[in-house]
């Protein structure tokens, strides 16, 4: 008897347009896996994207590293990762993406992955393809692109940020590996600042750049100066910088429950167009 062939299977260099025009169909969705899929994870990373084949070739995707990631997924191809993915020992810190396909991953791999530590079920996903500007917005001129040089200063606001978000510090003992990647994200131009007196008072960077799309993550400003109007400028100077000239479109999400980042975006000529979950773990 024939052995029947999965419908999972790591995908490979040879796969890199089909994963590409796959992430296509959607890409504010799906930025984050275009993105890793174009800085070569097919590649350098072998078995992080499981692609979910029938008939017509790819049908859906999934990355599989330090989060899950669907792209894309039917009900059947949320079924197929899942049973691939619940053979593995789980290593990965979260899995998030689309609200149907993340639901769906989690009601088949938390019975055996445990309780996790939160669940954000409805992060709206937002985008916008209009600077600030042309809205009335101020913009403020000294946000910046971060330069080699301040990986130091960029650190301590980067931690706060995702202890803040994330609910425990980004690393423990040394801050090398984490270090690391900021300094990646500042050298290909990725973070942007507002210095004052030698500190970081505001940042925000592109986590994932791919098929004309920038979607924004760690969007911080200092605690003492929250409450003063400041927010809404620094932020409209991101897009404005992403949008010239980086993407053609800027991407995020946001926690529903936090009324204060809704808001700002909003002003900043953000619209909602899906809805993103998250499960921490």
């Amino acid at each position: 008897m024939l052995r029947q062939r999965s419908p999972v299977r790591p995908l490979s260099s040879a796969d890199r347009d089909a994963a590409l025009a796959l992430c296509a169909r959607n890409r504010v969705a799906n930025v984050f896996a275009a993105a890793r899929i174009g800085e070569g994870a097919l590649r350098g990373h072998p078995n992080s994207v499981l692609g979910h084949w029938g008939e017509g070739g790819l049908r859906g995707l999934a990355w599989v590293s330090a989060n899950v990631v669907p792209v894309e997924l039917d009900d059947d191809g949320v079924a197929a990762v899942a049973h691939r993915i619940s053979r593995q020992r789980r290593q990965c810190a979260s899995i998030f993406g689309p609200t149907e396909q993340v639901e769906g991953l989690w009601e088949r791999l938390g019975p055996t992955w445990g309780p996790p530590r939160s669940v954000r079920r409805h992060q709206p996903l937002l985008t916008t393809t209009t600077p600030p500007s042309r809205l009335g917005v101020e913009v403020d001129p000294r946000v910046r692109p971060a330069r080699p040089d301040e990986v130091d200063l960029v650190l301590p606001a980067a931690a706060h940020m995702f202890t803040e978000e994330i609910g425990y510090p980004p690393y423990f003992g040394s801050d090398r590996a984490y270090r690391g990647g900021i300094s990646a994200l500042i050298r290909a131009g990725h973070t942007f600042v507002r210095v004052e007196d030698g500190e970081v008072v505001f940042k925000a960077d592109v986590g994932s750049l791919a098929l004309g799309c920038a979607q924004i993550q760690g969007v911080w400003l200092h605690p003492r100066l929250r409450g003063h109007g400041l927010a809404l400028p620094s932020m409209a100077a991101v897009v404005e910088l992403v949008l010239d000239g980086m993407a053609q479109e800027v991407s995020l999400y946001v926690n529903d429950f936090n009324h204060a980042a809704r808001r700002l975006y909003e002003h900043c000529g953000f619209t909602e167009v899906g809805s993103f979950t998250t499960v921490l773990l």
